[in-house]
């Protein structure tokens, strides 16, 4: 049989098709709610769930595209696993349509943050911004921010800027020309024109945490308030009015109690979440003591910074609040598995009688998950299962699969076309 031209690029595309099957399909157990649209090939969740958070996520293929390569649009959730082609921490981009992406992280560059309205990640200490609707990055401002919480209108970020020295000097006799421990600086900061103010908090010899009020009016800010505080691991809370005008009030927290996260403060901006703990407290515990805390949410009011209401008890493995499902607090969980070995992020609604609903389940292996500010204020849970698709794969893929076939596919041509000229022509 001859390959006229037609069937020659028919043979090529079904070859690449295969090719692309055969690096592997998702297990049968994989198998989610989905339905197909998009770009050929993606798995998308149907329209009904479009906007909603995903229930649970998987792993995504080693050559899954990363958000520059084949952007995706704004994030429905976003958690960080090693479990890549990179082998370390990844994060891991579910599309509101239910494609995967990958956005490849720095050496020693931690986790960032990602914008009320799923569609930027701001990176830390780099400041770079990228857009996962363009897949374009840009850095507007200085560098070396360790960003901890978005504005509630998603235009400002509140951050902490190291000011250290980063080398010790030192004068003919051998004395420090230089203090390298120097106060941090609390700062919002504009990521998108670059510009930055300082917060009056008073002195920190560093900054952990800190938080918006539902209003954007006020801030609240832990910290270490001097190097024997920071060895001790001893924490300051602070509340300021960040248009200025000094701490409204501060709270020493001890060792044992910290500001519960970027949402800590409740909806109704009456109350204001710690994490405290019971177990091990202080540098000198192992990593086995502080996996065994057990944890609560204690509430302090945002007027006088007294404690006020009962705690819930939230558990071991307990992170911070990323959100509220009315009363309910939103809480990020790291817990091992059985084997011990890794660890398992997964997203929980606490109830006043200390329930825990499991919202959002990550593979394995994750250490964090993320929820868009706009998902999370609708409470928009109980999406369908997006499995990611192996197709979705960037440019050099295609072309490592694609160019073997299509030579093999030649090769075949010519050498049917020798046999078919080499064979002996039909008597008379």
């Amino acid at each position: 049989m001859r390959l006229t031209g037609g069937r020659l690029r028919r043979a090529a595309v079904a070859g690449l098709a295969l090719g692309l099957v055969a690096l592997g399909a998702p297990p049968a157990t994989a198998a989610t709610s989905t339905v197909t649209g998009g770009t050929a090939g993606e798995s998308t969740v149907a329209d009904s769930t479009a906007r909603v958070v995903p229930t649970r996520v998987r792993d995504p293929w080693l050559w899954q595209a990363t958000v520059g390569q084949r952007p995706a649009g704004p994030a429905a959730l976003l958690f960080f696993t090693d479990r890549t082609r990179y082998f370390e921490s990844t994060g891991v981009l579910v599309a509101r349509d239910g494609a995967y992406r990958l956005i490849p992280i720095g050496i020693a560059e931690g986790h960032g943050l990602l914008s009320p309205d799923g569609r930027h990640y701001l990176r830390p200490q780099s400041g770079e911004l990228l857009d996962l609707t363009t897949g374009r990055q840009r850095r507007t401002g200085k560098p070396g921010l360790d960003p901890f919480a978005w504005s509630p209108d998603g235009r400002s970020v509140l951050g902490n800027r190291n000011n250290d020295d980063q080398v010790i000097s030192y004068g003919p006799d051998n004395q420090q020309l230089n203090d390298p421990e120097k106060p941090d600086d609390l700062l919002v900061v504009d990521p998108y024109q670059g510009t930055e103010r300082v917060i009056d908090v008073g002195t920190f010899a560093a900054h952990t945490a800190a938080a918006w009020s539902p209003g954007g009016d006020l801030v609240a800010v832990t910290g270490w308030p001097d190097v024997p505080a920071q060895l001790a691991e001893r924490q300051r809370l602070v509340v300021v009015d960040p248009a200025g005008g000094g701490p409204r009030w501060q709270v020493d927290l001890g060792d044992r109690r910290m500001l519960a996260g970027p949402a800590a403060w409740h909806p109704d901006g009456r109350r204001l979440a710690l994490l405290a703990f019971d177990g091990c407290a202080g540098p000198r515990c192992t990593s086995e003591q502080a996996a065994a805390r057990t944890w609560r949410i204690e509430f302090l009011d945002t007027a006088t910074g007294q404690a006020v209401g009962p705690a819930l008890p939230a558990g071991t493995s307990a992170g911070g609040i990323i959100g509220w499902r009315g009363d309910d607090p939103l809480l990020r969980y790291a817990s091992k598995t059985e084997a011990n070995t890794d660890r398992q992020a997964f997203l929980a609604a606490l109830s006043p009688d200390g329930g825990r609903e499991v919202l959002v389940t990550t593979p394995v292996g994750s250490t964090n998950l993320m929820v868009p500010g706009d998902l999370l204020s609708r409470a928009a849970f109980g999406g369908s299962e997006p499995r990611p698709s192996p197709f979705a794969a960037p440019l050099w893929v295609y072309l490592t699969v694609g160019v073997p076939t299509l030579l093999a596919v030649a090769l075949l041509t010519r050498h049917l076309r020798r046999r078919r000229s080499a064979a002996p022509a039909p008597s008379d």
